[in-house]
């Protein structure tokens, strides 16, 4: 009877040492599923949480509100008013610019043009002075179109700059020379004018070049 019991724990002992290695690992090896499903846990994985908070935080920048498109279409009316403002100024700028020197190179087109009818009338003077021997009426076709030409510079506001025997002024003046003169009454004034002065309206425009008895 002992015998017998002794064989069993003989028999028992040898399967264990006889137990192979690979069945101890085998008991071990954890199913692959199951090592899929702990990987995607978002507990288990590093950083999981971290990852679907800024995914959401993503999809909720993505999604605009009605009152952000209304803006956005605000802005972008604004910036196409201010384009169009800024093109049509420039153009207004290049264009008074231009006009601008055209009226500076042709500002004297008017004056001389109401000039003109003058040089016609000396250009006959001249011709006939040619042919005919009489001075007298060479003389009076010249002073017709002096005084002609001196109700036109009148008209336009010119007027000529009384100097001869007046009180010589430094305003309205240029001394070019003195004389000695026997009156007492003419010195320090005008004795003769070698050039007329001229206003236009009341500024001085030329001054009138004289002499000035001492």
């Amino acid at each position: 009877m002992l015998r017998k019991k002794s064989s069993a724990k003989e028999e028992s002992k040898e399967g264990q040492e006889n137990e192979s290695p690979e069945n101890k690992d085998n008991s071990e090896i954890r199913d692959p599923a199951d090592l899929a499903s702990d990987a995607d846990s978002p507990e288990d994985a590093p950083g999981g949480e971290s990852a679907g908070q800024t995914g959401q935080e993503a999809e909720s920048t993505d999604k605009l509100s009605p009152d952000d498109y209304t803006f956005q279409e605000k802005l972008a009316e604004m910036q196409d008013k201010y384009i169009r403002l800024s093109a049509e100024f420039d153009n207004y700028r290049k264009r008074t610019l231009r006009e601008k020197m055209e009226l500076t190179k042709y500002a004297s087109e008017n004056i001389l043009l109401k000039i003109l009818p003058f040089m016609d009338d000396f250009e006959r003077a001249l011709k006939n002075s040619e042919d005919t021997k009489d001075c007298a009426a060479v003389r009076s076709g010249i002073e017709l179109i002096s005084t002609k030409l001196v109700d036109f510079l009148k008209q336009n506001g010119v007027t000529e700059v009384e100097a001869q025997n007046c009180a010589f002024n430094f305003d309205l003046h240029d001394a070019v020379a003195k004389v000695q003169v026997d009156d007492e009454n003419m010195k320090g004034k005008i004795v003769d004018v070698v050039l007329k002065g001229y206003y236009l309206q009341d500024k001085v425009i030329r001054h009138s070049k004289v002499v000035v008895g001492e």
